[in-house]
């Protein structure tokens, strides 16, 4: 029997992301508008994500991306990435997207992110419970 070829990338990303969402207090993931969405009381990222179009520029499609909302102190330092690009939508109201096919995805850092957002949306109850047990990004090392 020949071997199973590998999932492709965006699947493979997803799984990633899925683990490490997941594991974050009371998250749990749900479809909207065609994207999966991982919630805890509010969404706190998004798999897949595009941009605006502008006069100067079209709609771009980033099918392998993850949205966060992003602490206003890191948004800045994080949009000159240019892994970075602002979701349409989500954008004005603070959230960056990570595109994961630009470059070998740095999961630690992924889930730095995620804990980033969450404490964003999750509300004090959640948050509180995140700093008693501990955040995924120190507790589950990457695969």
């Amino acid at each position: 029997m020949p071997p199973r070829p590998a999932l492709p990338d965006a699947a493979a990303h997803l799984v990633e992301l899925r683990r490490l969402a997941l594991a974050f207090p009371g998250a749990e993931e749900r479809l909207s508008h065609g994207r999966v969405t991982f919630r805890a009381r509010l969404i706190f990222a998004v798999f897949s994500g595009m941009t605006k179009a502008t006069p100067g520029a079209p709609v771009r499609q980033y099918p392998d991306s993850m949205l966060v909302k992003a602490d206003p102190a890191e948004r800045t330092a994080l949009s000159q990435d240019p892994r970075f690009y602002l979701p349409a939508y989500y954008g004005p109201e603070g959230w960056l997207g990570l595109d994961l096919a630009a470059a070998p995805v740095d999961w630690q850092e992924v889930a730095e992110l995620l804990d980033m957002s969450y404490r964003e949306v999750a509300g004090p109850r959640l948050v509180a419970r995140l700093d008693a047990e501990g955040s995924p990004a120190a507790r589950f090392p990457p695969r």
